[in-house]
């Protein structure tokens, strides 16, 4: 088994709850995001990002508006939803649990 492996999936299962938060900061161009996200390497695929969005778009987490562009075509804002601020508080709470969890767990020797 390949550790690799496991560290990918690893940043797969916080990526949403990463992606929520940087939306929930304001309105933001997906490429502000791949950027953000590339900057702490959970993210290096253009391919991973949209497919994520639309589902969170789809699940009313997030919506986004058109905003035209002075230096080329519209651009797409996100922001998030009230269903979304709820959504990720639950996140929130399950992340702090997770690390208390698994700060106790990796601390004993």
């Amino acid at each position: 088994m390949k550790a690799t492996n496991t560290q990918i999936q690893m940043r797969k299962g916080i990526l949403e709850f990463c992606i929520l938060h940087i939306i929930s900061r304001g309105e933001v161009y997906a490429s502000d995001m791949l950027v953000e996200l590339k900057g702490v390497e959970l993210i290096v695929k253009e391919g991973t990002l949209y497919p994520l969005l639309n589902r969170l778009k789809n699940a009313s987490l997030v919506s986004y508006k058109w905003v035209e562009s002075e230096t080329g075509p519209p651009r797409k804002y996100y922001s998030i939803t009230p269903e979304g601020l709820s959504f990720l508080e639950l996140l929130d709470q399950t992340w702090h649990s997770l690390i208390h969890s698994t700060q106790l767990i990796t601390s004993k020797r």
